[in-house]
């Protein structure tokens, strides 16, 4: 890697942000790193996310078909000149220095090869509670896991052009979990690292029903991978917090049987316990930053979360048994074949 500063290129895949991506973009234009050349990849917005890139003044390629981030991503590091490229996502606005950090992380050490950030504590734009919730507790959890990690954090991830060549396009018929692909086949030949110096604030989803359908649908997706790679950490859906969802799951199928029998009600009390016992730390973090009437919605939508992520393993295992195709879902070669059979 050229030591005196290289090209940097910010891919910023982009659907129908508009209403975040000025910030994303003045972010991006503004980082006290350069040379920097910032590429918006849009996916057919029909919002006004074009209008918006072209008033900040940044160069829009467009994807000519809706195709999913996958294939943005794809689009943005085929057209990106810079000896590094850094995908952002364009509802994450970084802090100033977050690719000059980045970049010396990746100069620091020729055995890595992603450096992944991390989000602020606060949101970049205030919506709802359980976009808040969903704030902290992504801050708390990226915190927490900074340093090498087996998986890779897309919202802002930058890697040299050159190992981005040789692992090989992101997956395009993957919608949901295409990074978790990509963590297992970057893995195989490089260290990642995430970083909290190298951060941005999220405007995270700000209604129960895509928080909730987000996380069911990508912890369903993951199964195969997870049994692919019994290594991979999921954070929130393995190790002793597999536990925990499955706890909470239990705890609020078996409420109802306790407001039926009284006693029974020792039942869901007890796994509500468990659940809340396995994040007892994340919950004192809340505690101390927000106060206790926020920690108590915090604790009620993280057990609603970690039933929902039960849930979603459950039926992404029984597809799993299920479904040859499902099963092969993250096949070796399985990025180039879909990439060869897009249009």
């Amino acid at each position: 890697m050229n030591r005196k500063h290289p090209l940097v290129s910010v891919v910023i895949p982009n659907y129908n942000y508009g209403r975040a991506l000025e910030l994303c973009l003045r972010a991006a234009l503004a980082q006290t790193y350069e040379p920097l050349e910032v590429l918006l990849v849009d996916d057919c917005s029909t919002d006004d996310s074009v209008a918006v890139a072209e008033a900040c003044g940044v160069r829009v390629i467009s994807t000519g078909v809706n195709s999913g981030v996958a294939t943005t991503r794809n689009t943005g590091a085929a057209h990106a000149r810079g000896e590094i490229v850094v995908f952002v996502d364009s509802d994450v606005a970084m802090e100033p220095d977050a690719i000059a950090n980045a970049v010396a992380l990746l100069d620091s050490d020729p055995r890595i090869g992603a450096v992944c950030g991390t989000y602020d504590a606060e949101p970049l734009i205030r919506d709802s509670l359980i976009e808040e919730y969903r704030c902290l507790h992504q801050f708390y959890w990226l915190a927490e896991t900074e340093g090498r990690i087996g998986t890779l954090h897309t919202a802002i991830c930058a890697m040299p052009a050159r190992v981005f060549a040789e692992i090989g396009p992101f997956n395009p018929r993957l919608r949901h979990t295409e990074d978790g692909d990509y963590a297992a086949r970057i893995c195989r030949s490089y260290e990642v690292h995430s970083s909290t110096a190298v951060r941005g604030r999220h405007d995270h989803d700000d209604t129960w029903r895509v928080v909730l359908r987000k996380v069911f649908h990508r912890t369903r997706l993951h199964i195969p991978l997870y049994v692919r790679r019994g290594d991979l950490p999921g954070g929130i859906a393995t190790g002793p917090r597999a536990g925990a969802s499955i706890a909470a799951l239990l705890a609020l199928t078996t409420l109802p049987l306790g407001l039926i029998a009284a006693p029974w009600l020792l039942v869901p009390a007890a796994l509500l316990a468990l659940t809340l016992l396995a994040d007892a730390a994340l919950f004192r973090f809340v505690l101390r930053r927000r106060g206790p009437l926020f920690a108590a919605y915090f604790a009620f939508a993280h057990t609603v979360v970690n039933a929902v992520i039960a849930a979603g393993a459950g039926v992404g295992a029984l597809q799993w048994l299920a479904s040859r195709r499902f099963r092969r879902l993250y096949e070796p070669g399985a990025h180039l074949a879909a990439v060869r059979a897009t249009p």
